[in-house]
């Protein structure tokens, strides 16, 4: 399971990049709202600091909307991928965009019908929307685990990107759900660094180590 960044911080984003661990960058209006200034721009920044897809989403609601924003956004950079909404229109313009040889991410998937929709549209990505369903009372993790048993068993190409990741224990539900990529916060990805054994070895290395001869650490 690949992990990408869900942020439009550059400073998250270059931090994250520099462990290695980075497969791909997801934004969101939110998000860029956020960071304030002009996104093509932000969106060039971000692309040049990360190899693999960069999701942005549009926002008209026709499909002749979304996709003429999607032409501007894509002219960014070949990583782009284009983020549209789970409707009918949304649905349109992942047809129109393939024909155009852009790629998208259908978002704001919460139910296995609007997956099964969206990968027959032709999708690349689809974003169910886990933390999300589990505020409500739902199993969002049992969602991923029964579109990824689908898609694998009908030979559907779309990728599942589980997003809406709250935590580290959402990572490690997906990962064994089968979803494709986690696309996760960068709090949630620093925090899958901790462990208090990691911290309690490190600080006993170092004890010990501080104990040794000057002589014998030469």
């Amino acid at each position: 399971m690949q992990l990408f960044l869900d942020s439009a911080n550059l400073s998250e984003i270059r931090e994250a990049a520099s462990w290695g661990v980075l497969g791909g960058v997801t934004t969101n209006p939110t998000l860029v709202a956020r960071e304030g200034g002009d996104f093509p721009r932000l969106l060039a920044e971000i692309c040049r600091l990360v190899h693999g897809p960069v999701s942005a989403e549009v926002m008209g609601t026709e499909a002749a909307e979304m996709v003429r924003e999607a032409r501007e956004l894509a002219s960014v950079g070949s990583q782009v991928v284009i983020k549209v909404p789970m409707t009918s229109e949304g649905l349109k313009s992942v047809i129109q965009l393939q024909a155009l040889g852009i790629r998208s991410n259908v978002t704001l998937v919460f139910s296995f019908n609007q997956a099964l929709l969206a990968a027959r549209a032709g999708a690349d990505y689809i974003s169910p929307f886990i933390g999300r369903l589990d505020d409500q009372g739902a199993d969002g993790a049992a969602l991923v685990a029964e579109i990824c048993g689908f898609f694998r068993s009908a030979g559907l190409e779309s990728r599942i990107i589980a997003a809406s990741i709250r935590n580290p224990l959402h990572v490690v539900q997906v990962a064994r759900a089968g979803a494709h990529v986690a696309t996760v916060p960068f709090a949630v990805l620093r925090q899958m660094f901790v462990h208090p054994l990691t911290d309690l070895g490190i600080a006993r290395f170092q004890a010990d180590w501080n104990r040794v001869p000057e002589k014998k650490k030469n």
